[in-house]
């Protein structure tokens, strides 16, 4: 009995020696992916389209989809822009085919400035139509008034519960 404890012993670690650790360290991997979400934070916003445009306001609610929609925007000045890209009227149905690779159920938005004459937003629009785009939507602001309503309904829905 006395043999077999003390060759029990040994199998142990040497002194001096530093034992082999089985667990994985994921500091470092947190520390990463801290500094990846901080990263997309600051730039998600920065990635809109870049046109400024004064949209009209109206209290209609957000479109739910789960794909990047394209957008044409027109400006003040009446000047067309497909996402960040100035093209003619002539030329804007053909590029929105050539990037939505002829598929024409891509959601497209327009954005009108609230200045621009209503008849320059129907041309674009009855020009997608033509095209075969039926998923055509016009894309306006929230008021702010309406912001603090629906915020105010909110939170008295919330008070009741």
């Amino acid at each position: 009995m006395a043999g077999s404890f003390q060759g029990s012993s040994r199998l142990g670690r040497r002194p001096g020696r530093y034992a082999t650790m089985s667990e994985i360290n994921v500091t470092p991997f947190v520390d990463v992916m801290l500094v990846l979400l901080v990263v997309f934070m600051i730039t998600a916003p920065l990635l809109t389209v870049g046109v400024p445009i004064d949209l009209p306001k109206t209290p209609a609610s957000n479109l739910q989809g789960n794909e990047e929609p394209l957008t044409v925007s027109i400006d003040a000045k009446g000047d067309i822009f497909l996402q960040e890209t100035k093209v003619e009227r002539a030329e804007l149905v053909a590029r929105l085919l050539a990037i939505a690779e002829n598929q024409t159920a891509r959601r497209i938005f327009v954005r009108g400035d609230r200045s621009v004459d209503y008849g320059a937003v129907m041309a674009v629009m009855g020009s997608l139509n033509a095209a075969g785009f039926n998923k055509v939507a016009l894309v306006t602001e929230v008021p702010r008034a309406a912001k603090s309503r629906k915020n105010a309904n909110k939170n008295a829905v919330g008070a009741k519960k």
